[in-house]
């Protein structure tokens, strides 16, 4: 039987992936309507897949390069 690994991450990591937004920002941005869901909230905070979270921040970075070549 093979256990498949999920890679999580919670805000902080998120925070970090961003380029070092502020705690303020990281809400707003994974308070997003288009933002991946949590798959969990612990005592902690929420937790997102990492994955989810790295496809959302690639597409968004596509489309903000996008826009500054406007």
């Amino acid at each position: 039987m093979t256990c498949q690994r999920i890679r999580l991450m919670g805000s902080h990591e998120i925070r970090i992936r961003l380029g070092g937004v502020s705690r303020q920002r990281t809400y707003q941005i994974t308070c997003r309507d288009d933002f991946p869901r949590p798959v969990a909230d612990l005592a902690q905070g929420k937790v997102w897949q990492a994955e989810d979270v790295e496809d959302w921040i690639r597409l968004h970075r596509q489309l903000q390069a996008a826009v500054d070549e406007v």
